[in-house]
């Protein structure tokens, strides 16, 4: 198919008109949608008329709304359903805005990994048992910046608790724990190398 000064007339009025590229395609045959709009832009024809509208327009002023049927009285048997009761919708309602969200506060850096008991010289487990013991076994909740989050027993469990004891500056454990947990590299290359 090739475009001929007929075809390109009945194109430019067409589009003139306001018809999509698609109804022109089919109107005129032997072409694609695709080839229409390509030989539109080639004629520069960018200018045009609002689109056809092919399907009825929708008034513009909405109706009011109807009032919903009142409830039925509460003695309904079960064969007969209660109608819900809604408010009906406000026109000119308007949309209710949120506050704004609190920035997010980073605590800092994550909390590292825990070290397996064979990884901890036997001095700094017996200091941990006997920290422990005076802990104050904190729930997750009541953990604040100033109170050590060393984890302790199994979190399946109801006999699961937070340290809680004061934490060292800087550091999320007490003195203790972040014995434990903060090692010096070479403490833990010469117990793994043994």
């Amino acid at each position: 198919m090739s475009w001929t000064d007929d075809r390109v007339e009945m194109l430019k009025t067409m589009w003139g008109e306001g018809k999509s590229a698609s109804q022109i395609a089919k109107e005129l045959g032997g072409v694609t949608r695709n080839a229409v709009i390509g030989k539109v832009h080639r004629l520069g024809l960018s200018n045009r008329a609002a689109p056809a509208k092919t399907t009825k327009e929708k008034p513009a002023v909405k109706e009011a709304a109807k009032p919903k049927p009142a409830a039925k009285p509460a003695t309904e048997t079960a064969a007969e359903p209660a109608a819900e009761a809604a408010p009906a919708p406000k026109a000119a309602e308007k949309p209710v805005s949120l506050p704004a969200r609190k920035p997010i506060i980073t605590a800092g850096q994550p909390l590292p990994p825990q070290p397996s008991n064979s990884e901890i010289s036997a001095e700094a487990l017996a200091t941990v048992a006997e920290v422990e013991k005076k802990a104050k076994k904190l729930v997750l909740m009541e953990l604040t910046e100033r109170t050590c989050k060393w984890p302790i027993g199994d979190p399946a469990t109801e006999d699961f608790w937070f340290c809680g004891l004061s934490v060292q500056t800087g550091k999320p454990y007490c003195e203790a724990h972040n014995a434990v947990a903060f090692q010096p590299m070479s403490a833990r290359r010469d117990r793994r190398a043994r």
